[in-house]
């Protein structure tokens, strides 16, 4: 479980496919130093767990694998050498949780559409698979990349391509790759789980009567 408050940024020094997984070394002096076999870290927002600490001797590395689901529905499959990702150990239970409950099960990619520079924040407009679509309220939390984010304005239910918009703060742009992101972008999306579970309601209600 984590609470989508990055940590830090983290760089992919290494990447080795095998027979059906692909294996990532990730260089991240900070998460690196209390990682343990068989930690999850949230990995621009994919739980990932740890299969190796210190690779080679490094200290300040650590090594993740990537199931082929997780390569298709995710921005992994388009990891590379030199790829920043964002990176947030597990929750503690005894932790106040600042973002939002976030699971690190990441449910699509989508597209961001544009960016929009204010003086004192951004805008970024991310394009909303429509079956995503319904769980996304204005005010309501998103994790995209794995970071907690406040929807600050979402589409028209009638809107034929929705989307939804996240308003970054300068700390937000300076300490996560979003910062980074331009239209055109692919990113990460994890919906609200207290919004995903009220539609599985909503739809066993449905077939009830």
């Amino acid at each position: 479980m984590f609470t989508g408050l990055i940590e830090e940024i983290g760089e992919i020094v290494r990447v080795t496919a095998g027979p059906e997984v692909v294996r990532f070394a990730v260089r991240a002096p900070g998460v690196a130093g209390t990682a343990g076999l068989g930690d999850s870290i949230a990995t621009d927002g994919v739980c990932l767990t740890v299969v190796a600490t210190a690779p080679g001797g490094a200290a300040d590395e650590y090594e993740v694998e990537a199931m082929p689901q997780t390569l298709r529905v995710t921005t992994a499959g388009d990891w590379e050498v030199g790829s920043r990702v964002n990176l947030e150990r597990a929750l503690r239970a005894d932790a106040r949780l600042g973002g939002h409950i976030v699971q690190g099960h990441v449910e699509q990619t989508a597209e961001v559409l544009s960016v929009t520079d204010h003086p004192d924040w951004r805008v970024v407009r991310i394009a909303l698979p429509a079956e995503a679509a319904p769980l996304v309220v204005d005010k309501g939390s998103i994790c995209v990349n794995g970071i907690s984010l406040t929807v600050s304005a979402v589409s028209a239910a009638t809107e034929p391509n929705p989307w939804f918009e996240v308003s970054l703060i300068p700390a937000t742009i300076a300490a996560t790759t979003l910062g980074a992101a331009a239209a055109g972008t692919r990113v990460n999306l994890e919906t609200d789980i207290l919004a995903r579970h009220v539609a599985r309601l909503a739809e066993f209600a449905g077939v009830s009567r």
